[in-house]
């Protein structure tokens, strides 16, 4: 920890359209929290403020930054943590190469990333750089279990005002396609450790050479380990097959994957991908490919920017993508494609929004078509394969009727960190993958051939009971119909099972609970909101990712809006405000067309949390009154449509802002508990009513006009703010 003061509530500073609009809402809730004596300050989480905060020596000093996130890892293990969290940056190798070359054009003297590390010093910030990509932070900062769902007023506004669905139809041809055999499903092997033990994980080779991979690592008894690999000779064969089975039934190729939080194995699938797609022309100019630096790791788009000058390559290409099926794309105007950046298709945001345009993708030629979505891995494509199959013959939800399905993840410390964890490897030649404890047993083993994807993940005693003492509080509060998404035939499941039914029968409460497979557990889901009923799906961390951006874009049109608290297990608390998914192209309509139509409705939902959080741990009644009041502006938002629209010379963020700062301060002027509450919002809430054309024509006053924010990654500050409270008025009654 630094010796910074701790403030009551920490905002974290992040990065493209949540941090934008940070920037016109912070300073509202600043303003309203001193007010009651709470202080809010921030802490930079952002990929650039990591990135900064990684390379100390190779800046200059008024260039220098705090490791924020190192501190505030420390913050969360403790009961003073109030930490409202917003969706940063999981960065894939691209956005990382990119965030690096807008700083270093900025004037910071950062190196380059190495891509073949030589020297020690190479090696060295190889390795600061890699630990920044990924799911770098929410490791860090979960030190609790999630508790994700949607707010009863977003619930409300949502059956209220139903927004749209694509048709489904039982001749769909949309499916999910997933390996038949030797993936990380097939593979896996799962042990529950009796006693506290080191492990290393060694490459055997078939001379008998020893590799170690990764040594030194610790787990504390009671630790389920897992180990598993995916076969690379059997993902190339899955992918060949595909490929001609989707020109075969004329319908989009796709591939979802999450090359962001499982920054390792991921990107390498994507690259399988890549060079599938494009087989002929490696298998021509391999040796020209590897000249030019291509990475298919990297994505079609680096690739082509990379032989764009070689007419023959460029040729090739155009030739096998004529005789390809057509792919999903990304921004068919532009031309950019499924398989361009590894980051722009994540799973937990496509399959969702495929899912509720009725199965549809869109095409190279601007319309809507028909998908083979490919999940190479099992572990939890039947999630996505059972909900097509489901609305293939039920049609699609009704989100005026629907019910709800509440999430509880098991998360906390680092658990079931899959493929982003440092213990995943591309094998790099033939051998077996031993993991071996510190007395000599080898725990797991794997035998392997070059190229296979090997990775280990882990999840401790304490999170496991803390997440089945969560479930069964939350069950007893609510009633609802309560699911644990555990395979019995799953080698990672079974323990896990093991372990939560001895504590459902010591707690007396097991008939409250049923235990299925994704699969069953997805369509028992389903049939219960469509019957307009509840429940309460408890899942592992990956699922916990992927059902909490699935349900809440059917039932609610967007994950942005769920309410996501982390009660940490030490006592203190984060507040999570909802999922990143389309943050990327609400930026560039900002930049393009000064418009930002994110929602803050997600910051809104967790500000109330926070504040009711402290309110309760500190005994402070004017912090509960703040809180009370957040939730009667949120109200007041939803039930006059205030939220941001699409298009220019709507209304936007920033417009939003207003109306909520309104609400808030009418509601605190109102309430009679705290009369200096009251005393001092009653001028505020009148003078935001009494200019509020003044207001709304300063926040529109250059709509439309393109904007300099002086950076993607790492903006200017003063030119972000300009942007983002442009209401001289505004800004002067908030203070």
């Amino acid at each position: 920890m630094t010796d910074k003061t701790i403030p009551d509530i920490i905002y974290t500073k992040v990065d493209e359209a949540p941090e934008l609009a940070s920037a016109s809402f912070l300073p509202i809730i600043q303003s309203f929290a001193a007010a009651a004596g709470v202080s809010v300050g921030t802490r930079d989480i952002s990929l650039a403020g990591r990135i900064i905060a990684a390379f100390p020596d190779f800046l200059r000093e008024d260039q220098r930054i705090n490791d924020d996130l190192a501190e505030l890892g420390e913050l969360v293990k403790t009961p003073e943590a109030n930490v409202i969290k917003l969706p940063n940056i999981s960065a894939s190798g691209p956005q990382l190469l990119a965030a690096i070359r807008e700083l270093q054009g900025q004037g910071y003297g950062l190196p380059n990333y190495p891509d073949s590390p030589a020297t020690d010093a190479e090696k060295d910030i190889r390795a600061r750089y890699d630990a920044i990509k990924g799911s770098a932070v929410n490791p860090v900062l979960r030190e609790g279990n999630s508790d994700r769902r949607a707010a009863g007023a977003v619930k409300r506004f949502a059956q209220a005002n139903p927004h749209s669905m694509g048709a489904w139809t039982a001749d769909s041809k949309t499916e999910v396609s997933s390996m038949p055999g030797a993936d990380f499903f097939a593979n896996e092997k799962s042990a529950t450790l009796g006693a506290a033990t080191t492990a290393k994980i060694v490459l055997v080779g078939a001379d008998g050479t020893e590799t170690v991979l990764k040594a030194g690592v610790s787990y504390p008894a009671g630790t389920v380990v897992d180990a598993t690999f995916l076969s690379a000779k059997a993902l190339g064969a899955f992918l060949d097959s595909e490929i001609a089975r989707t020109k075969d039934k004329g319908t989009l190729f796709s591939l979802h994957m999450k090359a962001t939080m499982m920054k390792v194995s991921d990107p390498i699938i994507f690259g399988h991908a890549v060079r599938a797609w494009l087989k002929p022309v490696f298998e021509k100019f391999g040796p020209e490919l590897a000249a030019l630096g291509v990475n298919p790791n990297s994505g079609m788009g680096d690739l082509l920017a990379r032989v764009k000058d070689n007419a023959a390559i460029m040729a090739a290409i155009a030739e096998v993508t004529a005789a390809r099926p057509p792919m999903y794309m990304v921004d068919s105007d532009k031309g950019i494609t499924n398989l361009h950046v590894p980051s722009d298709v994540i799973i937990d945001a496509s399959m969702p929004a495929l899912i509720r345009a009725g199965g549809r993708g869109w095409g190279p030629d601007g319309k809507e078509h028909d998908t083979n979505c490919v999940i190479p891995d099992n572990c939890y494509a039947p999630v996505y394969d059972e909900t097509i199959k489901f609305f293939k013959a039920n049609g699609a939800l009704n989100p005026a009727t629907a019910g709800t399905v509440q999430n509880l993840g098991l998360m906390a410390q680092k658990a079931e960190e899959y493929g982003s964890h440092p213990t995943t490897f591309e094998i790099p030649h033939d051998g077996t993958v031993r993991m071996v404890l510190e007395d000599g047993t080898v725990l797991h083993e794997h035998k392997v051939e070059a190229g296979d994807i090997w990775r280990s993940a882990s999840v401790r005693r304490a999170p496991i009971e803390d997440w089945v003492t969560l479930a069964i509080d939350r069950q007893k509060a609510t009633g609802y119909r309560s699911i644990f998404w555990l395979d019995a035939n799953r080698a990672h499941d079974a323990e896990l099972i093991k372990l939560v039914t001895p504590i459902l029968e010591a707690k007396g409460v097991a008939d409250k609970f049923e235990i299925m497979a994704p699969r069953e557990a997805t369509r028992a889901s389903l049939e219960t909101i469509t019957k307009g009923e509840n429940t309460i799906a408890i899942t592992g961390n990956v699922l916990r990712d992927y059902l909490t951006d699935l349900f809440p874009i059917l039932e609610l049109a967007t994950s942005a809006k769920m309410l996501s608290i982390v009660k940490l297990m030490n006592g203190g608390g984060m507040f999570e405000t909802g999922a990143g998914g389309s943050a990327p192209k609400h930026v560039q309509q900002l930049m393009e067309q000064n418009h930002l139509r994110w929602d803050s409705l997600g910051e809104f939902c967790a500000l109330g949390e926070s504040f009711k959080f402290l309110a309760d741990a500190r005994g402070n009644t004017k912090a509960r009154l703040l809180g009370e009041a957040v939730e009667a502006a949120t109200q007041g938002y939803l039930d006059n449509d205030n939220s941001p629209q699409r298009k220019p010379g709507q209304p936007d963020n920033r417009d939003s802002h207003y109306w909520f700062a309104r609400y808030w301060a009418e509601a605190l002027a109102a309430q009679t508990e705290d009369a200096e509450l009251s005393a001092h919002f009653t001028p505020v809430a009148t003078a935001l009513a009494e200019r509020e054309a003044q207001i709304i024509a300063e926040l529109r006053a250059d709509r439309g006009k393109a904007v300099d924010l002086g950076g993607y990654y790492h903006g200017d500050p003063v030119k972000t703010a300009a942007i983002m409270r442009p209401s001289a008025t505004l800004n002067a009654i908030i203070g």
